[in-house]
This record gives structure tokens, C-alpha cells and sequence, in this order.
């Protein structure tokens, strides 16, 4: 039986205390990451060789004895930070990515991921169990499915909580109701999609909808002191509204994507080269808004010559 992996993403809601230890783990996550990113450096520079997964974790014990409020934070988000930055590492070495850099706390979502051991991640109703928070609610829009892998906790810049529960699950194509259907899609600013069968999808423009409305928080946010109320309330407005934009766009997407999967069996869409594009700053905002480069891996992908996305 083949297997593939399936998140679920659910919104939860911390107590005050569970917060307090969520903030504690991020914090710990990324002074772990940031400390053995400097030594992985050092080394490098010294010997032209870098350190591993495991050499870097089997000095988590003597580092915890050294500072002891690393106990604090969950054991394998922790390890889990480790491995993140060997897997940066390995991207950077097959030219896949830039060099890992240093955390900051500043960064408008912060996140940790922990492991499922031993029963330690349990679904019950409308709660799940986490390391070190214990029982937590959560919003349940669906049943998780599949055997749990890991658990990554975010932290957005709204100060909303969410999950991503990570399963193993057994593989399941979409059957198209017509199977000899296929499309072609051809994307744009003007419609967002225009179909082989002469159908338009208009483009939402969702940033535009909110565009005034940012304006006029950013503005409030460059006038007021950090660290006051005023402060805090307008960069709250700002991220609330760049949710908004987000989650409206994605809900977009996924509807769209979903739908002409589940009714052609075969996609066919020009391969746009998106990062050359957007160095055209007269349409860099329409194009980041448009966002191509998230709908188009939504798509099961099989490349031929040019992108051909077939079920």
C-alpha cells in the first residue's frame, strides 16, 4: 500500500499558562538553532568542514546542564530545531536554497515542531495533548486521518495560535468525472485564468480590497512610539489585515485548484518564470497579489517539455 503524507491545520486556543510555555519553547528552539548555527560556522572557517545531525545533539544533555531553564522547552522541539538546521545545511550544499542564517524573534511567525513518541500527541473531541502544554482545545473542522508524525506549532503575528498535525496516510488519487477530460490554463493579471474551453476566471485583487484600509494602519504604526499601547493596537490592525488578505487569497486557491482537479485528468499550464517577472516594479504588487507561484504547486505536477499537471 503506498503511503504519502497529509497535514491538517487547526486554529487552538492556549490558556494564559500554555501560552506562557509555548513562548518559552519557541524561545529555546531558536537560541538552540542560532548556537549551533554560530558553531557550525566556526567550524566550517576552521577545518572547511562543517558539523552533522548527530554531533550536534549529542551535545544538547551538557548544554541543558549549562543552562538550566532550556528544560523548560519540549525536549524534541528541541531536536527537532537541530535537524531543521542539518536539513538547511543539505539544501545549501545541492545549491537549493541560500546559507542558513540566525533566527530572530522579531520575525512575524514564529513556529516549532515536536515529534510524536510514545502516545505523547493524542486527538480526543475537540482537544489534543502536546508535550509539555498538556490537553489543549482546538477548533476541529475535520477528522485527522492516518497514523501522526509531528506537530508544528505556530504563533502568528494576529497572536492567533494554530497547529499543523502531520500524518501518514494511505494514498488516494482524485477521481475526475470525466476521465478522458483535460484542460489547458493559461494565467494573467487581468483574469486570473483563462481556460482551453474559452472560460474566465477574473482576478480578486484581494490586496487591492484592503489596500486603503492598510494604508491608513501603516500610516498610524510609522507615528507612534514602540512599546506603547497606540503602538501595539496599530500593528495589530496591520497584521489582522494582512490575515485577511492571506487567508482570503488561499481560500481562493485551494477552491479553484480543487475543482479542476476533481473534473479533468489532465492540467496543462505554461511555466512562468515568476522571479524574473517581478522585477518589473510596475507590476511586481499585481503579481505578488495574483500569486501564481502558490496556485501552481497546488496542482499535482508532472513536467514534459512544460508543466503538465495530470491526476
Amino acid at each position: 500500500m503506498m503511503l504519502r503524507f497529509k497535514a491538517f491545520q487547526f486554529r487552538i486556543f492556549p490558556n494564559h499558562k500554555q501560552e506562557v510555555l509555548i513562548s518559552k519553547t519557541l524561545g529555546c528552539s531558536r537560541f538552540v538553532f542560532n548556537r549551533f548555527l554560530a558553531r557550525w560556522n566556526e567550524t566550517y572557517k576552521q577545518m572547511g568542514k562543517g558539523l552533522s545531525y548527530h554531533s550536534c545533539v549529542v551535545q544538547l544533555p551538557q548544554l541543558k546542564k549549562e543552562l538550566p531553564w532550556l528544560y523548560d522547552a519540549d525536549s524534541t522541539a528541541l531536536q527537532s530545531s537541530l535537524q531543521n538546521l542539518a536539513d538547511a545545511f543539505t539544501r545549501f550544499f545541492k545549491k537549493q536554497n541560500e546559507a542558513p542564517r540566525f533566527k530572530s524573534k522579531k520575525n512575524k511567525v514564529q513556529s516549532y515542531t515536536t515529534k510524536h513518541t510514545n502516545g505523547n500527541i493524542r486527538i480526543d473531541g475537540n482537544q489534543m495533548i502536546l508535550p509539555k502544554l498538556g490537553w489543549v482545545k482546538f477548533a476541529k473542522s475535520r477528522e485527522v486521518e492516518g497514523r501522526i508524525l509531528n506537530v508544528t506549532v505556530r504563533r502568528n503575528p494576529t497572536g492567533k495560535y494554530f497547529v499543523s498535525v502531520l500524518c501518514e496516510v494511505a494514498y488516494s488519487s482524485y477521481a475526475a468525472v470525466d476521465k478522458e477530460k483535460s484542460i489547458g490554463i493559461d494565467l494573467g493579471l487581468k483574469n486570473f485564468a483563462t481556460f482551453s474551453t474559452g472560460e474566465k476566471i477574473s482576478n480578486p485583487k484581494y490586496l487591492r480590497m484592503y489596500e486603503k484600509k492598510l494604508i491608513q494602519w501603516q500610516r498610524k504604526l510609522s507615528r507612534r512610539q514602540k512599546g506603547g499601547k497606540n503602538y501595539d493596537k496599530a500593528r495589530s490592525k496591520v497584521a489582522i489585515l494582512h490575515e485577511k488578505v492571506a487567508n482570503t487569497r488561499k481560500d481562493f486557491l485551494h477552491k479553484l485548484s480543487t475543482e479542476l482537479i476533481r473534473e479533468n485528468k489532465v492540467i496543462c499550464l505554461e511555466d512562468l518564470q515568476v522571479n524574473d517577472l517581478i522585477k518589473n516594479h510596475k507590476l511586481a504588487k499585481s503579481i505578488t497579489d495574483v500569486s501564481w507561484s502558490t496556485f501552481v504547486p497546488y496542482l499535482p505536477t508532472k513536467r514534459n517539455g512544460m508543466d503538465e499537471h495530470s491526476l
